[in-house]
């Protein structure tokens, strides 16, 4: 049986923060909708599901992000995640250049939880907490320099 990756799906605060976010890194928003009425209820497990969403694409094609602001029910707030806590860990980019992709999440106010680690001159990676606490990767592939 062939399986596909279909997209992430990530709960937000902030819709229109979050898209800023991830289009000023490259991704591109490939459609927008709201969703509500007994079909979502039954496809969530939410009774009254309604939300605001957003489907992202990276510039390669592949990969796809679903952002969604709950309407109804009222979104939790929750602890962020820490990197060694069971569950959905984080979302993870390759990218060109580290330092201007730093430079973008900073215009942001999302910074490296500690610096830039360097394993063994293969990759330059780092953590970073972005938008709704959601942690973010950052690796960039030295072999291709």
């Amino acid at each position: 049986m062939p399986i596909t990756l279909e997209n992430v799906g990530i709960a937000v605060r902030d819709l229109e923060a979050t898209i800023s976010f991830f289009t000023d890194l490259g991704l591109t928003v490939l459609g927008r909708d709201e969703v509500s009425g007994e079909w979502a209820s039954t496809a969530v497990g939410l009774d009254g599901n309604h939300a605001k969403i957003a489907v992202l694409q990276t510039p390669d094609g592949h990969g796809q992000i679903e952002l969604f602001e709950y309407i109804h029910p009222d979104a939790i707030e929750t602890e962020p995640t820490q990197p060694n806590e069971i569950g959905m860990h984080r979302i993870a980019f390759s990218v060109d250049d580290i330092d201007e992709s730093l430079a973008i999440a900073a215009r942001h106010g999302y910074h490296p939880l500690r610096s830039v680690a360097n394993y063994q001159d293969v990759y330059k990676l780092t953590y970073l907490r972005g938008p709704s606490g959601i942690l973010v990767m950052f690796a960039q592939d030295l072999t291709k320099s």
